[in-house]
């Protein structure tokens, strides 16, 4: 498992000069530009981060049963779909929100979740773009903080914080001495909201197996352990690109379960996340992007 985290740094890819270039460049023109530019780009990117395309084909291969040429061709997609979901956010980074539509038909569990005074937790997963959604959404009833990767680029951390911090976000970046656990705490204490990943381990001995996609893989519990500490409400969130310039917000009540063992609590809170999960990774599977080797 250890062996997971080498091959997917989890880091937006370019140096700080390239990416303040973005920003510039999508300030002037069309984000649609970026993406003709991209596709060409695509092919080399896929020759020369081999882990990554691999990972992606045998996900389309062994986990959908694609042929191989159907797989390299989704293969591709993908990561022309990742690319442009970068490129949305740095659009957005250089002013560009009006560009873009957020379709949100599950909002009313959100709105029942601001209203709720308990601290409430969004699980949310490496699928399609949530961060997004975070810069073209706002409200001010309740503090959301997100958890983020800490070792993320300084350019991108730089322009989440501006973008976010309008929004009433904050950021919690994981670190090593474990301060962003007491962080997260402390929201949840204060009746305010914790987005977080809930997909990847990383080789965490604080994880269940669960029956994914014809496979199994381990789902990290931490969200679900602090739901039912907490008795916080959890809404599963997964933000999807349905068109060129335009997202879908998808969100499914997870339940703290009323009977057995905290344990037993836990564990069938993270399995039905990993349903959830499932049902929509097959709705949107070009957008998956855990781009190492998942299954066990």
């Amino acid at each position: 498992m250890v062996k997971k985290e080498k091959e997917w740094k989890g880091v937006t890819g370019g140096h700080a000069l390239g990416q303040k270039a973005l920003k510039i460049m999508f300030s002037l023109v069309d984000v649609r530009v970026g993406y003709v530019l991209l596709a060409f780009v695509i092919p080399f990117y896929m020759l020369f981060a081999r882990k990554g395309y691999r990972a992606i084909y045998r996900y389309f291969r062994e986990r959908h049963g694609y042929p191989p040429l159907k797989s390299f061709r989704k293969t591709y997609r993908n990561h022309y779909l990742f690319g442009q979901m970068l490129l949305d956010r740095f659009a957005v980074y250089a002013g560009r929100r009006d560009a873009f539509e957020v379709e949100n038909p599950d909002n009313p569990l959100f709105l029942r979740m601001l209203d709720d005074p308990r601290g409430c937790i969004l699980a949310g997963a490496h699928v399609g773009n949530p961060e997004l959604c975070g810069y073209l959404l706002k409200q001010q009833k309740k503090r959301i903080n997100g958890l983020v990767f800490g070792g993320e680029a300084r350019e991108v951390q730089k322009n989440r914080t501006e973008t976010l911090g309008s929004n009433n976000v904050r950021l919690i970046p994981v670190t090593d001495d474990l301060s962003h656990v007491f962080l997260i705490s402390d929201a949840l204490a204060n009746g305010e909201i914790v987005s977080m990943p809930c997909d990847r381990t990383f080789g965490s001995a604080k994880s269940v197996t669960c029956d994914f996609l014809s496979g199994t893989a381990g789902f990290p519990v931490g969200a679900f352990a602090l739901a039912v500490q907490f008795r916080a409400p959890v809404l599963a969130l997964f933000a999807l690109k349905v068109s060129t310039l335009r997202y879908r917000i998808h969100l499914v009540s997870i339940p703290v379960p009323d009977g057995g063992s905290k344990r037993e609590r836990i564990d069938g809170m993270t399995r039905r996340f990993a349903r959830e999960l499932e049902c929509i990774v097959k709705k949107y599977p070009e957008q998956w992007f855990n781009f190492y080797p998942f299954w066990d």
